[in-house]
């Protein structure tokens, strides 16, 4: 149910005589939280770092919240953020009172632990930091992890003259967080000055925002970006016949004519002063939580007068305009199967006619012969994965390896490729038969968080060594064993079993020579 300007779990106080024992206290900067201990570790959930952003607040940058006196529980997660459905049909859900985050802290016993700060993913259209528990990477990596919500769609990347641009409010609201987590860390055993940015999708293309964002300076040490890169992009038609290109990054001006073009399409386009923003405010959730509105405004903004991103990422990565912080830049070996599952009914790839075909409309036709030269279809067990291994390298495995490339002139840098072909499929999304989604987009998740996929003992042993690694680099800036990434292009290829673990030349096994000259 959509629950618009509804306070989110958990924002009363606590009920009064628990036990100090499992609901552990913790003194922050608005006031005392009332969180959870399972033994070895703790959650605080639910924690706002921000004014609800309702009524008048829609559409503005975050805003401090209010104090509260008492006891806070802090026993649940707060409510999401106004989204679709991930998976399958539905309306809307979640609430504009969403501005929350949850901490998960090892046990008691430490202080001066590396913070890590979780953004999630789902194309800046669903998604929410609980779904992440993060406390295998507490316990067994002793780090304080911190999971976000942020706003999304329409409400977090919508922009219009009348709020002079788009103002990227997604992004804001993360900063905000981490200026959160500057404030408190210490207060649950973390070292405010050692926080590390991890995400995964639309949370690591929001790294990269921060990455090159001159307003996110001083509030991170590190940073990995999984399977999401400055340089993520998706040719026309590459899932469905109709869309052209994504890009997630987009120019400030065509997200303000976005936001005039929908205004007035709700009957706001008003030419007194304010009144077109007041008409906007007034329109319930409903209204603007639609498919077309919330997939409209999913892309981020830079240039103009943008004063989060005033140059597009990549560009900027590729002048040196960044953060020079330690990086991990990391991309499934399958990335694209997951997404050209989904269409393949109405959109198939039957035979090697039907691939060429596919190839020249994303491409264009001069690419057909060097694209199937390098990935002919008689290669692969059917002609959509061939499509597949086209499509994952070309959207997402070159362009990250170009952005480490770019990155790794300016600091140090390493790669992963996780390559697990049997990774359990725990998103919900139905197997298509005779296409296995192998190592695709995300499906790295539960090898770092705890969530509902069954694990096989190699497989726990790689999410042992990958939890390890994570937060070794959390520490330190560096994961043990890791080769650097450089004019080499040493990538670490993570993989169950014997043998399953070693280096690779990223960018040769990948193509990324040709994709780089022919799909800048």
């Amino acid at each position: 149910m959509l629950t618009v300007g509804a306070a989110a779990p958990g924002a009363g106080p606590a009920a009064a005589g628990a036990a100090a024992d499992d609901r552990p206290v913790v003194d922050t900067d608005r006031g005392s939280l009332r969180g959870t201990a399972h033994g070895a570790y703790r959650t605080f959930e639910g924690i706002p770092f921000a004014a609800p952003p309702t009524g008048p607040l829609r559409w503005r940058l975050p805003q401090p919240v209010a104090r509260w006196t008492g006891v806070r529980d802090a026993g649940a997660p707060g409510a999401r953020c106004v989204q679709l459905p991930a998976v399958g049909p539905g309306g809307p859900s979640g609430s504009e009172d969403c501005l929350y985050l949850n901490v998960t802290t090892p046990s008691p016993g430490g202080s001066g632990r590396p913070v890590m700060v979780w953004f999630h993913g789902g194309g800046f259209l669903n998604g929410a930091g609980d779904a992440y528990r993060a406390e295998r990477l507490a316990v067994q990596g002793g780090a304080v992890v911190v999971t976000v919500n942020y706003r999304l769609g329409i409400f977090g990347l919508f922009g219009h003259p009348a709020l002079g641009g788009a103002p990227d409010l997604a992004i804001a609201d993360q900063q905000a967080a981490l200026r959160w987590v500057r404030s408190n860390a210490l207060r649950f055993g973390g070292d405010a000055s050692d926080v590390t940015l991890f995400g995964e999708s639309a949370g690591g293309l929001a790294i990269c925002a921060h990455l090159t964002s001159p307003a996110s300076a001083g509030l991170f040490r590190r940073a990995v970006l999984q399977s999401g890169s400055c340089s993520t992009t998706m040719p026309p038609r590459s899932v469905l016949p109709t869309p052209g290109r994504y890009e997630p990054f987009v120019p400030e001006e065509r997200t303000v004519a976005d936001g005039v073009e929908t205004a007035a399409a709700l009957g706001c386009d008003r030419t007194e002063r304010g009144a077109v923003l007041d008409c906007l405010r007034g329109k319930d959730a409903r209204a603007l939580a639609t498919p077309e509105l919330m997939t409209r405004f999913s892309l981020v903004s830079y240039g103009g007068r943008n004063r989060l991103l005033p140059e597009e990422p990549r560009r900027a990565l590729e002048h040196g305009r960044f953060h020079r912080v330690p990086v991990i830049e990391g991309v499934d070996r399958d990335e694209m199967r997951i997404f050209l599952a989904q269409s393949l009914a109405a959109f198939p790839v039957p035979d090697a006619a039907a691939y060429r075909a596919r190839v020249e409309q994303s491409f264009g036709a001069g690419a057909v012969p060097a694209v199937e030269a390098r990935y002919p279809a008689a290669a692969y067990p059917t002609p959509a994965l061939a499509f597949a291994a086209v499509l994952s390298d070309a959207s997402f495995i070159c362009p990250a390896l170009r952005d480490g490339r770019a990155m790794a002139r300016y600091a140090p840098v390493y790669a992963y490729r996780f390559s697990d072909r049997d990774a359990p499929n725990f998103t919900g999304l139905p197997e298509v038969p005779g296409f296995p989604y192998g190592a695709s987009h995300g499906l790295e998740l539960p090898y770092l968080f705890a969530m509902d996929a069954a694990l096989t003992g190699p497989q726990r042993a790689l999410s042992r060594r990958m939890t390890a690694d994570w937060t070794a680099f959390a520490r330190t800036g560096r994961p043990p064993g890791w080769p650097l990434f450089d004019a080499a292009g040493r990538v670490l290829s993570l993989a169950p079993g014997p043998g399953g673990i070693h280096t690779v030349n990223g960018p040769a096994e990948h193509h990324c020579a040709f994709w780089d000259a022919q799909w800048p």
